[in-house]
């Protein structure tokens, strides 16, 4: 009998990532409090969130393969998370300008009674910017429901000088390199001889 996988999020950009393994899956909307703490760091929280959202669905599917991920942006301390207008994408750009950053995320892997976390980190060295060009590539690419204000997979490319890290896909919302090695485990890999079947 087959384990039905379930990604918690309505994340576009997770949904496209996790078709990339050809694996059957839906994905289900966690609607978790994704509220900052005080004191918590950046690594801790996109941990934590991504283990609330996959404990949310799994309340319900507590057999099924849940997936939660979850991501945050951090530079010189400061936490990054989706800026939500041009404004707050152009000032999050200003200030990232020439400075390196880096990406946590979170990834919380459920099934039974079954645990996988971890935090994958990717740092992002951004170019020089101008005011002209952070307007420019925001007008064009609108990037506001993204942390750190850009679309690496798009035109966000043109903002970088150089990429380090294990798996790009980290970067755009779920490292699919770490997450194939969890399902492994879990028997419902995408090499698995059956490739419909899960477990």
């Amino acid at each position: 009998m087959s384990t039905a996988i379930i990604l918690a999020s309505t994340s576009p950009y997770r949904r496209a990532l996790l078709e990339q393994l050809q694996l059957p899956f839906s994905c289900a909307n966690p609607e978790v409090d994704e509220a900052l703490i005080e004191g918590e760091s950046a690594r801790q929280t996109a941990l934590r969130l991504a283990q609330l959202k996959a404990q949310a669905i799994a309340l319900h599917h507590p057999m099924s393969v849940v997936i939660g991920s979850d991501q945050l942006a951090s530079c010189e301390g400061r936490i990054l998370g989706k800026p939500g207008s041009h404004t707050k994408a152009f000032e999050q750009l200003k200030f990232m300008s020439g400075k390196a950053l880096t990406f946590h995320t979170g990834l919380c892997v459920l099934q039974g009674g079954e645990r996988h976390t971890l935090v994958e980190d990717f740092k992002v060295h951004m170019r020089e910017l101008t005011d002209q060009q952070i307007d420019c590539y925001l007008h064009r690419e609108q990037p506001y429901d993204c942390a750190g204000s850009f679309k690496v997979e798009g035109l966000g490319i043109s903002l970088f000088e150089r990429l380090e890290g294990k798996d790009p896909n980290a970067l755009i919302g779920l490292p699919l390199i770490s997450l194939i090695s969890i399902l492994n485990t879990l028997d419902c890999g995408p090499l698995q001889r059956d490739p419909q079947l899960c477990g």
